[in-house]
Order: C-alpha cells, then sequence, then structure tokens
C-alpha cells in the first residue's frame, strides 16, 4: 500500500441495474495509465449498497480481474449488521485478486464505541483478506473515535482505515503503538495536498475516477514537492466536483463527467434525475479545459 492517490471507482450500470464489464475495465485501465497507487471497488462514489444483488459478485470479479494485481485491490462490504457483511464477504470469498474489504459501521442504528470494536472485530475474525475501517460519520451518525481505532488495530486481521477527520488521523499518526502495517487513507479531498505535505500521504477519493489525468499531475508534483503545482490541479479537480455536485445530484454529474471520458452506463442510484443540457455542456467544457477529454 504505497503513498498516492486512490481512487473509489464508480461502477457502471444499464438503466435495469445490469452490471457494464467492459466500462469497468476500461476506467480501471484509466486509472492504472495515471498511476492510481491502488482501487476501491464498490466503496461510496461505487453505489455499493445500491446495487442488484446479482450484480454485486460480478462487480468484484470483474474489478479484480481487469486490475489483475498491478495495484492493491479493496472490495466495499457495507451493511447495516455483522450476519449481512459476512454474507457480502462470502459472496466474493472465491475471487482471486481482492487484496482487502472495506465497510462502514452499520448506517440504520446510532452505534456506541464498544459496538463498533464488536462489529470489526467480527468481520476481522471472518474475513480472510484485511478489513479496512470506513469512518464516515456523515452517514453512520457516528464517529470512530481513536481509542476504538487503538483496540482494533491489535486485530491480526485490520488493515487500515479511511477517515476524512484530520484530527483522527494525527492522534493515530502519533500514538507510539501505531502498527507498522496499518494504513491509513485520507478522504478530505479539500486539504489532500496539507495533509500529504505533513506526512498523511494515502489520499482516497471518487472525484479521481472522473480526473485521472489531473490526478496524476497533483500526485506528480507533491512528489516533487512542488506545492503550487499541486495547489493548483487540486483546485481544479474541486471546482469540477463543485460543479458535479450543482446538477441534479453529485452522482448525476458523476455518471456525466464518466461518459465523456468513455466509460459508458450510469453511475448513480436508479432514482435520480439526468443532467440538464446545458449542465452536461458546462462539464464537457470544464473537463476539456482540464485537458481530461
Amino acid at each position: 500500500m504505497k503513498k498516492g492517490f486512490y481512487t473509489a471507482l464508480g461502477t457502471p450500470l444499464e438503466k435495469d441495474g445490469t452490471f457494464i464489464p467492459e466500462s469497468m475495465a476500461a476506467q480501471i485501465e484509466q486509472q492504472i495509465a495515471a498511476g492510481v497507487s491502488g482501487v476501491l471497488v464498490m466503496g461510496s462514489m461505487g453505489i455499493e449498497t445500491y446495487l442488484k444483488t446479482s450484480e454485486y459478485p460480478k462487480v468484484a470479479a470483474l474489478s479484480a480481474q481487469a486490475v489483475h494485481g498491478r495495484v492493491p485491490t479493496l472490495v466495499g462490504v457495507t451493511d447495516v449488521s455483522i450476519a449481512r457483511v459476512k454474507d457480502r464477504i462470502d459472496r466474493i470469498g472465491d475471487i482471486r485478486g481482492i487484496d482487502g474489504v472495506v465497510s462502514t459501521i452499520p448506517y440504520y442504528n446510532a452505534l456506541k464505541q464498544e459496538e463498533i470494536y464488536r462489529f470489526y472485530a467480527a468481520i476481522a475474525d471472518y474475513a480472510k483478506v484485511p478489513v479496512y475501517l470506513y469512518d464516515l460519520p456523515g452517514v453512520t451518525k457516528v464517529a470512530i473515535q481513536p481509542d476504538t481505532v487503538r483496540r482494533l488495530w491489535k486485530h491480526g486481521n485490520i488493515g487500515g482505515i479511511k477517515s476524512g477527520n484530520i484530527v483522527l488521523h494525527r492522534v493515530l499518526l502519533q500514538a507510539e503503538d501505531h502498527p507498522d502495517g496499518f494504513v491509513q487513507m485520507f478522504s478530505n479531498i479539500d486539504i489532500f495536498d496539507v495533509a500529504y505535505a505533513w506526512g498523511i500521504d494515502h489520499n482516497l477519493d471518487g472525484m479521481f475516477a472522473c480526473t485521472p489525468k489531473t490526478a496524476s499531475a497533483l500526485y506528480d508534483a507533491l512528489g516533487r514537492g512542488d506545492k503550487r503545482a499541486a495547489a493548483r490541479a487540486l483546485d481544479r479537480i474541486l471546482a469540477l466536483r463543485d460543479l458535479l455536485a450543482g446538477t441534479v445530484s453529485l452522482l448525476d454529474g458523476f455518471s456525466c463527467a464518466m461518459n465523456l471520458l468513455g466509460c459508458r452506463g450510469s453511475f448513480k442510484a436508479d432514482f435520480e434525475g439526468s443532467v440538464a443540457e446545458e449542465d452536461r455542456a458546462r462539464i464537457a467544457a470544464m473537463m476539456r479545459e482540464m485537458g481530461e477529454i
């Protein structure tokens, strides 16, 4: 799990919810060409919780096959109970090329920290690959606290955490008992360049899926220590993010952007609307200016 950018891939679907494998394969090749450090399949941007049960293992299998071991491949297994997460793990259990599974805490109830510990410990006991914690309090209503993470990282099968809470990352990085192999993936894209400069250098976000060339330029600049160039590249990604979010929904705008990259299909929940033609034109203009299309 080397430092750099990790992309939460989008999941391309037909109108009836059927997975489009060739579109996912094209997206993965774009990311590999851009120098991605790893991919998350069926995370939040990959609308895992909205997918048909029949399509879920297909997405995992095709993605692992397309990546073909070139970078680490993580797969989302988020659900609302230990039993249901175990069921998702079972559905992808025989697929080769999966390097870890990622889950938020159950998002229907507001869990206590002890319940969070029991939830992840049970999943880690069950999974055959490392489990990555996903701290997403905007959805789950509860933030994972540093002491809970420190209890969990003593478990032999907890691989790391994805969180946008920079305070959490700072506390964990300073812990004297921090395991060497515990990976901290930062997900607050607005300050990726600042975080990277302070050593929080595993950065994961779904916007990289529709900005592979700009993401490559961003992390090339960060690697060179060119903070100004890095800031300019990140600002371009954030401007596109804000434009997409200003349409019917972020995921609807994201679908439009992915289509412009040549990745066919819908990348959004099936109840969402469609981007207006004028918004589509603005998205295309900005992506041309960025050099993505």
